[in-house]
């Protein structure tokens, strides 16, 4: 009996030794495979509602911001004198403040439009446009601040468009370049850059032309020692019948010539490489336009924020075109920027990662 006992309670011993084992192995995980795979986020077209018009993106340290068009959200948030909203991973937005306390007064009339903010030094600098439509003088200021968030504080005018010798002066753009300042500026009357003083107040030097009368909204991305300029041509704010598009050109020097795959001079007529444009189907967005800067995630992914209108939804309460904020992926081929099927997505799509 005893002998039959201590059979019992080795084979019960081996057997727990062999589950234990058996567990310790199961635990063991193939190479390449995740044992707690990460789960992928996703998001869905538009990223922020009602409206952030005409964007322009900053990242600083943990958060990007967004800057937008002065605009009245009615009933959805109110009168906002250039909208803040913060991310921290270009899908999840949430409004900040407005830039301006109070509206600058060099100008009588007209609104606040088209943002564009960098990191000058260790403040912020705002380039802004100051105009009514049909304005005949409008022009470009100039706002800092201490913090991404603001508040923003003007600093007068840079120009005029009767001053500067351009029609319809509004949409700047800003870039610093080995050691050198530049503004880009203009819309449907002809695309200029100027070289700005080295505190980035005031210009200096001859406008040089860049682009032809069909653009606008100008954004300049250093890739791979070359110069990628984004435009944007067609109706920008007509609801549902916007034909917002964007083009691209690419140049060995930041003041061009700027052209497209087959040469030519974007300066010289209606060239350009078509990316993203408006949607076929009725429930998809008209007008894709005015990009923000091209932004970077921690795979290295590329990342392009702009406007669209929803077809379904195009108006405000005040009858302006509603214009939420987009968020799509660039990919690359040759040196050339490109966008999924040339068209804001609709499905939901993979989202940028950050670790």
């Amino acid at each position: 009996m005893k002998n039959y006992l201590k059979i019992i309670l080795l084979v019960s011993g081996f057997c727990m030794t062999a589950c234990v084992a058996c567990n310790e192995n199961q635990t063991d995980v193939p190479n390449g495979v995740d044992e707690n795979p990460k789960v992928v986020k996703t998001y869905v077209n538009p990223v922020f509602s009602p409206v952030l018009a005409d964007p322009s993106v900053l990242k600083e340290g943990e958060y990007f911001y967004a800057y937008g068009t002065e605009d009245n959200w009615g009933t959805e948030g109110g009168h906002k004198l250039v909208p803040i909203v913060r991310s921290k991973d270009m899908v999840n937005w949430e409004f900040v403040s407005n830039a301006f306390q109070t509206k600058p007064t060099w100008k009588n009339d007209g609104g606040i439009w088209a943002p564009d903010v960098a990191k000058v030094g260790e403040e912020y600098f705002m380039y802004y446009s100051y105009s009514t439509w049909g304005d005949p003088n409008p022009g470009i200021g100039l706002a800092i601040a201490q913090k991404p968030e603001g508040p923003f504080i003007d600093q007068g005018k840079l120009f005029l468009s009767k001053e500067i010798g351009v029609d319809n002066s509004i949409d700047a753009f800003f870039i610093e370049d080995e050691g050198k300042k530049y503004l880009f500026w203009g819309s449907f009357h002809g695309i200029y850059a100027v070289e700005l003083s080295g505190d980035g107040k005031s210009i200096q030097g001859e406008k040089v032309k860049i682009g032809h009368t069909h653009l606008e909204a100008s954004y300049v991305l250093k890739k791979d020692r070359k110069y990628i300029y984004f435009g944007s041509e067609g109706s920008c704010c007509d609801g549902a019948n916007s034909t917002y598009r964007v083009k691209v050109a690419i140049s060995d020097n930041i003041l061009g010539p700027y052209l497209d795959k087959s040469g030519n001079d974007i300066a010289d007529g209606n060239y350009g490489e078509l990316i993203l444009r408006g949607n076929d189907v009725d429930y998809g967005f008209a007008g894709p336009g005015h990009n923000g800067h091209v932004m970077t995630d921690d795979e290295g992914k590329d990342w392009m924020l702009y406007h669209a209108i929803p077809k379904n939804n195009p108006l405000l309460q005040n009858g302006a075109s509603r214009r939420p904020l987009m968020l799509d992926r660039i990919s690359w081929q040759d040196g050339w920027p490109q966008i999924e099927a040339g068209m804001p997505s609709l499905a939901t799509k993979p989202a940028p990662v950050f670790n």
